[in-house]
Order: C-alpha cells, then structure tokens, then sequence
C-alpha cells in the first residue's frame, strides 16, 4: 500500500535532518541551541509549578539549581576563588553576561540563598523569564533573611568578547544595604561558541571569583566610581582568563583601547 502525504514528508524530515547535520554547520548550531533552550523552557515550566505551590521562598532556588544542574551540554567548567564567597552574611553578585549559556556558569557556582534579579522584560520571554522574575521579588529581603542577590550589570547579552558599561542598580543595592559586591567572572566562549559565526561545540571556560569588594560608608555619589573601578577589575581578569587556554584562546585579539577588548 502506498504511503500518505503525511508520512512521506516525515520519512523526508528524518532523512533531511541528519544530512543537514553532517553537511551544514549552521543548521547544526540552531539544532543545539534549540535543544538547549527548549530543554531550559520545559524544566522553567516544571520548576515554576513546584515552586508556586512553596510560595516566596528563598530556598525555592535550590529546586531550580537541582533541576537544572545536569545541563552541562558539553562544556567544562573549572572554577576558581570560591573562598572569595563571604561565609555569613548578605552580598550581591555582579557577573558578566555573554549569552544564555551563562547559565551553565552560574550553576557551577551559584552560593547558598542567592537569587538571580531579571528584568522586567523577561516576564515575556517564556517561562524561564518568569522563574528569574518570581526569585526576584524574594530579592527585596536582602537584609532581613539573610539573602544573597546575582545580577549582570550590563543590563543585556554581550557578544563582542568585551564588557558592556556597567547599570550602577546593583551597586546602588549594595551601597544601600552597606554590604559588599562579590565580583564573579565567566571566560569568552569563543573556543566553542560563537552567535555571528552559527557555531557551538564542546569546550571549556572558566568561572573566576573575585575578592568582595566593600561598601561600607559608601555615598550615592560613590557609586559611579565605584561601578567603574569594579568594571575595570573584572575586565582586567576576563582578558587573562580568555585568552590562557582555558577559554576564549586566540580568537580574542589585543584590546585598542584601555578599558576594550575587541574581536
């Protein structure tokens, strides 16, 4: 018996679909970051359903770090300056933001009672945006119940093998609470990852801990000089660590500017 229409295009997607992924390394990469990010959707949706039923609870993070802790997709991570981490009290984390594989990162080194903070846009990105939305209202009892808050102070994703000026909120929050700003650090991902070029292989990258930075006595009007100084830090240990090996190697070229490294 003849087959249907239908099952003829099936039979030609599952022929179509392994030739497209020997033969077109682009259509490779949107298959991986497909995978991923509709892998990271189904388990937001699961987690968003467990944790509404715990209501506004800090602790609700540990269900998504568990959910999400195999998602490793093939990239190594080493990281380093974990006993930078402040043992017992509030902090906020301000970390560079490359893409959505941050997540991987954030995850092999995400502290006790830490809180991502989202913007207000994500609430339409699906449900991983809203999961980030709901743990950033927890955000607000920094002080009261002991809480740790993580959020990326260029304010968008940043391709360009550099850093993005830095928002001054976080520090703000920091200066305000009188605690300190623990700057964390993820190494460029070009080795395996590369937006503009459609490619995403395996590889590896470091995550980088750096010594808090203090607060205390800290004026509003400190503030911008404080984003720049911590800015400037980062920048100086996200070049050594993304261009020693172990992340980002020779695709990054010397910076042409104090402050920029360009690609």
């Amino acid at each position: 018996r003849p087959l249907a229409p239908g099952a003829w295009t099936v039979l030609l997607l599952l022929l179509l679909l392994p030739t497209l992924w020997f033969c077109a390394p682009s259509a490779k990469y949107f298959f991986k970051m497909a995978f991923y990010n509709g892998w990271i959707l189904f388990l937001a949706v699961l987690a968003i359903r467990v944790c509404a039923e715990r209501g506004r609870n800090v602790e609700n993070v540990k269900i998504l770090h568990l959910m999400l802790l195999h998602v490793k997709y093939g990239i190594r991570g080493e990281v380093r300056g974990t006993q930078h981490f402040p043992p017992s009290q509030p902090y906020v984390v301000v970390s560079n933001h490359q893409s959505s594989l941050d997540l991987l990162g954030m995850l092999e080194v995400l502290p006790g009672r830490c809180v991502p903070i989202a913007k207000r846009e994500l609430l339409w990105a699906g449900p991983a945006g809203l999961a980030c939305c709901v743990m950033s209202e927890v955000a607000q009892t920094l002080l009261t119940h002991d809480v740790r808050v993580w959020v990326f102070p260029e304010g968008t994703r940043n391709h360009n093998g550099s850093m993005l000026p830095f928002k001054r909120g976080a520090f703000h929050l920091a200066g305000q609470a009188q605690v300190p700003s623990v700057p964390i650090l993820t190494s460029s991902y070009r080795d395996f990852y590369c937006k503009k070029e459609r490619r995403f292989s395996s590889g590896r990258c470091q995550v980088r801990v750096l010594p808090p930075v203090p607060t205390e006595g800290l004026a509003p009007d400190d503030v911008p000089a404080l984003a720049d100084r911590v800015r400037h830090s980062m920048l100086t240990v996200f070049r050594e660590i993304s261009t020693d090996g172990r992340g980002g190697g020779d695709c990054l070229k010397k910076p042409r500017g104090l402050g920029e490294a360009q690609l």
